[in-house]
């Protein structure tokens, strides 16, 4: 297709076979959902997970609106935490996930998204685990 032209590879893979596309219980206890968007590119990422009581996530799913890289960005964001912990999740960069897509500088922000979506989406999971700790979230 001519629309992918300019993308790599791995963006058009992700793109035409996106994984964990969906959506997770919002409601559930073990379930953390980051929503991030970037007004700029009119790009929004849902990005939720799901973590087993040994603080490892187990599921990941996205909903992404945006350009090919937003969406690859986003399904190779859910592939990368499944299986880590929080913590390991919380480590995972927006450099990692460009470079992996080799994105090119003007989709950056997309990767930046997808990190964000990450982190929210942990935040969220954290703070329903003891939501007395909204006070020390800004640290």
């Amino acid at each position: 297709a001519p629309a992918a032209v300019g993308y790599h590879k791995k963006v058009v893979d992700h793109y035409e076979n996106p994984r964990n596309v969906g959506s997770l219980d919002r409601n559930a206890k073990n379930v953390g959902t980051g929503l991030v968007g970037a007004p700029a590119c009119g790009d929004v990422m849902k990005l939720q997970v799901e973590v087993d009581e040994n603080g490892k996530i187990v599921d990941a799913r996205f909903k992404t609106f945006g350009c090919g890289s937003a969406i690859a960005s986003s399904s190779l964001a859910t592939e990368w935490v499944k299986g880590k912990t929080v913590d390991e999740a919380l480590k995972i960069k927006n450099t990692d996930i460009a470079k992996e897509l080799c994105l090119p500088p003007v989709k950056l922000h997309c990767s930046m998204l997808a990190e964000d979506a990450i982190k929210a989406a942990l935040a969220d999971y954290k703070l329903k685990q003891d939501p007395n700790k909204e006070s020390e979230k800004k640290a």
